[in-house]
């Protein structure tokens, strides 16, 4: 089994406590700042907090359908969160799982530094490609990009 290391760190002008918040209202947010991506992001199981699980649906046009994923962390003293993808075709058919770990770090501008982290556990003998690697990364920065964008626009929110 494969493992791949995927590591994103993004410098925000918004305050760490605040994105977390907004991070933590993700399911309610990412489709209202992105519906090309994302039709939908919905609770099946739980209350949005650990051990939820969360269904997404994504846009029509996008390169795939579906994706479920378990809260594994929401730790607000250390403003970080973590979640891994289990099923759906977002996984490719090749991906086991992947393990989001997101924290947010105050940085001495008032703003915070998005580090995101992905573990992602091939199945069997299965390995993930740099095109596919790079489009993990591509795609958690253009959302992040665009929930900044948003909450930057909408001060009053989160």
């Amino acid at each position: 089994m494969a493992v791949v290391t995927v590591e994103l760190e993004l410098t925000s002008s918004l305050p760490a406590p605040k994105l977390f918040n907004v991070y933590n209202d993700y399911e309610n947010i990412a489709a209202k700042v992105q519906p090309e991506s994302y039709k939908s992001i919905n609770i099946v199981q739980g209350d949005g907090g650990v051990g939820s699980i969360m269904s997404t649906t994504y846009a029509d046009g996008y390169p795939f359908k579906s994706l479920k994923s378990k809260v594994d962390v929401v730790d607000k003293n250390n403003l970080s969160i973590g979640y891994t993808a289990f099923e759906g075709d977002a996984l490719m058919g090749i991906i086991d799982t992947a393990t989001h770990h997101i924290k947010f770090v105050p940085s001495s501008n008032g703003g915070s530094v998005y580090k995101h982290t992905v573990e992602i556990k091939c199945k069997g003998d299965s390995k993930l490609d740099e095109d596919k690697i790079n489009l993990a990364k591509e795609a958690c920065n253009k959302t992040f990009k665009a929930i900044e964008s948003y909450v930057i626009a909408h001060p009053e929110t989160y």
